[in-house]
């Protein structure tokens, strides 16, 4: 179905209204060609033209040429049409291997010489018999960008003097490539993609950019030992997935200009990389890549929009919107050696898409500061998880398992009540009780549980509480955790967690001014182990209310009592999903104390000081 679906987006981009986005036909494909040799019709060196240019990383990047499409490389010596590195197209050794660089440009003259006469008569194909009839390397030596070609043995093609494309992109060329594209001795059988009988590609294209993998490209479809070979296909390759010509020609090609790196349709995360398409065009394709993706320092809000503009599409589509039954793609792809894993693929239309975007951040839902976001990006949620180091002050993710990021995008995609990874709810507990209180460059004191942490904490719960209240128990369903306090929430590690934010405040305002408080040296082992903290914590506290005014101290004896109403015991120890129902009671009680209040007359039973 994913090959479908490719080939499918394929067919689609090769109509694109925009001619920068179509994708080239079936034997072509598109290639950044750095250097160009510009010659005239008599075969004379005009220039070597350098067509990189400076992007907006201040990097070069070439132009990208449509070219006769490149042959499988190997250890072997294989030439591409009209194009290839400077050792192939020219002969000049670059690596200190003479006599393989001299039967690389053989082969690659020879490729040119036997074209059919349609293309053998074009003054192009002419113009370059002639220049290596003449071949002289001292006016080359002479261009400008030569010292930079031959460093990097270049890729490079060829223009005639006055044309705008390249020599393989005119007309009678071109027909001719695609009349000899393909193995004369290839192998009918019916397409596994398109379901007719047409010649099989042995060997498939490789799929580039998927982060990790061999930078020459990996294979998602390829076969090279006998463990792997269907009965009967010994050393036939990829005759074991028979896949036409056409069509692998369509997937690979599809793929490669999702995974570019200009693309606004793929995200990195973790390990995996990932891509999105749509059945048809539509302005919300790289919509998943704005929402989950590290928003650029020029627009930080570019995501919250794209989720506002996901999720009011979605209302208007339930009265019938433009995008109804169109099918959106996600596809996450990871390094496998010399071959691409599947990490992940989900096939949905918009609406259940961005429901379960939706529901997503619905579960992510927390009271937060002014200046924390209502829809946190995947980096930051995965930032606030991490321990952060000098040179990663918001947190290294590299820190983290490769393979996180993308079992959570699966997640999100998967459906509702579909868990998140287990390691994202035991890295944000552990980080909580490790943290330990420093200042920031604004003078605040960092907190065990900050926004995005208790963000994480709460989504992990609610879908394993989501997904436990399926399975039919003994044990009445849990209540899903709200995003701000709740005061009828019976889970005695949450009102543990209440409970040590009230500790704490009442040791703040009966010290004011304190550099460190009994979150710095209690929160790691009252979080859990709270019988061995909280009996010397709660006889503390006696002499912190003295210091309190009369009304002020009764105020906080009626909360604690509150509190512990349904407490019976202090449990020796806490599991890890209890350790982040404690930061979760410690985060929303916090939040409440310092939570402006419309006037003083709200009720103590609330958790309200007043």
């Amino acid at each position: 179905m994913i090959l479908q679906a490719l080939n499918d987006y394929y067919h689609r981009k090769c109509d694109d209204s925009d001619p920068a986005q179509r994708l080239p036909a079936f034997g072509l494909e598109q290639k950044e060609i750095p250097f160009v040799l510009e010659i005239t019709a008599a075969g004379e060196l005009v220039q070597l033209l350098d067509t990189r240019t400076l992007n907006d990383k201040k990097k070069k990047v070439a132009q990208i040429f449509r070219v006769p499409q490149g042959v499988k490389k190997t250890s072997g010596i294989a030439a591409n049409l009209l194009w290839d590195t400077l050792e192939y197209v020219l002969g000049v050794d670059t690596k200190g291997k003479p006599e393989r660089v001299a039967e690389q440009h053989a082969q690659f003259v020879a490729s040119i010489q036997a074209l059919p006469p349609i293309a053998i008569n074009d003054a192009g194909i002419q113009a370059i018999l002639k220049f290596f009839e003449s071949f002289n390397l001292t006016q080359l030596e002479a261009q400008v960008a030569w010292a930079q070609a031959l460093e990097s043995n270049a890729v490079m093609s060829f223009r005639l003097h006055g044309d705008v494309d390249l020599v393989c992109q005119r007309p009678a060329v071109v027909k001719a490539v695609l009349n000899v594209t393909g193995d004369a001795d290839a192998r009918l059988a019916m397409c596994l993609v398109t379901g007719e009988d047409a010649p099989i590609q042995r060997l498939h294209a490789s799929i580039k950019g998927v982060w990790g993998a061999q930078s020459s490209g990996a294979n998602i479809v390829s076969f090279n030992a006998r463990a792997f070979e269907s009965y009967g296909k010994t050393e036939r390759q990829g005759e074991n997935a028979p896949v036409s010509q056409a069509a692998a020609f369509a997937y690979t090609t599809a793929l490669n200009h999702l995974l570019r790196k200009e693309s606004d349709q793929r995200i990195q995360v973790g390990d995996a990389s990932t891509v999105f398409w749509a059945d048809r065009d539509s302005e919300f394709e790289s919509v998943a890549a704005d929402i989950f993706g590290d928003p650029p320092k020029d627009d930080p809000d570019r995501g919250a929009h794209a989720v506002q503009a996901l999720f009011k599409a979605i209302q208007s589509g339930k009265q019938g919107g433009l995008d109804d039954g169109n099918r959106f793609h996600m596809l996450g792809l990871a390094p496998n050696a010399a071959r691409i894993s599947i990490r992940f693929y989900h096939c949905l239309p918009l609406a259940e898409l961005g429901e379960r975007i939706r529901q997503h951040f619905n579960d992510l839902e927390m009271v937060r500061g002014d200046y924390d976001p209502q829809y946190p990006s995947l980096k930051r949620l995965l930032q606030a998880v991490c321990l952060s180091t000098s040179s990663q002050p918001f947190g290294d993710i590299d820190r983290l398992p490769p393979n996180l990021g993308g079992a959570i995008v699966d997640a999100v995609f998967a459906g509702p009540d579909v868990p998140y990874p287990s390691a994202w709810l035991n890295a944000a507990v552990g980080r909580c009780r490790a943290e330990q209180a420093k200042k920031s460059q604004q003078g605040k004191q960092a907190q065990n549980v900050p926004y995005a942490r208790a963000a994480v904490i709460k989504a992990c719960l609610n879908r394993q509480i989501r997904r436990s209240s399926v399975t039919p128990t003994n044990q009445p369903p849990e209540k899903e955790f709200l995003p701000m306090l709740d005061l009828t929430n019976p889970s005695p590690a949450y009102r543990m967690g209440r409970l040590f934010a009230t500790l704490e405040k009442i040791q703040e305002e009966a010290s004011p001014g304190l550099n460190a408080t009994i979150r710095d040296r209690y929160y790691g082992a009252a979080s859990s182990t709270p019988v061995a903290v909280f009996t010397t914590l709660l006889r503390l506290k006696n002499s912190h209310l003295k210091k309190l005014s009369v009304g002020r101290g009764l105020w906080f004896e009626k909360l604690l009592g509150e509190i512990l109403s349904t407490v019976a015991d202090f449990p020796k120890h806490l599991p890890l999903p209890d350790q982040g129902r404690f930061a979760l009671g410690y985060y929303h009680q916090r939040q409440e104390f310092f939570t402006k209040k419309p006037d003083d007359s709200t009720p103590i039973t609330e958790g309200t000081p007043s």
